[in-house]
């Protein structure tokens, strides 16, 4: 049995889908893009400064299901730049700290939005 997971603390689906699933221990997010919760307007015009609302919007979702950032194991990373790698390596750095979560960045040509960057994941809260 999943639950849908909803937090009014990141911003709505863009399509048919739900911010994240529980099944058991298990939470699968759906990708997040810089999308302000309230306003709807792309946050951030770099990559970095995307990264930064990405994250704080992922960790709303986390939260909704009841997990935690250290209980990240696997996030996938989209980028339409790979030359903002660097860049996004020092913000999830310094929001995984010393937690490294499995991860794979993938190169692409856009994301909804106009955005620069998504993340989704994949957490296990040993429930």
């Amino acid at each position: 049995m999943s639950q849908i997971i909803h937090t009014e603390q990141a911003p709505a689906a863009l399509g048919p889908y739900v911010q994240a699933r529980k099944t058991g221990p298990w939470v699968f997010t759906s990708g997040q893009v810089a999308l302000d919760p309230k306003s709807g307007e792309m946050m951030g015009t770099t990559a970095a400064e995307q990264a930064e609302q990405v994250l704080t919007n992922l960790l709303a979702v986390l939260g909704a299901a009841g997990a935690r950032r250290d209980q990240v194991l696997k996030t996938t990373i989209f980028l339409v730049d790979m030359a903002d790698f660097a860049d996004v390596n020092a913000v999830y750095g310094r929001f995984f700290g010393e937690h490294k979560p499995a991860r794979s960045t993938v190169a692409v040509s856009q994301l909804p939005k106009a955005a620069r960057i998504e993340i989704e994941c994949v957490a296990y809260t040993g429930e």
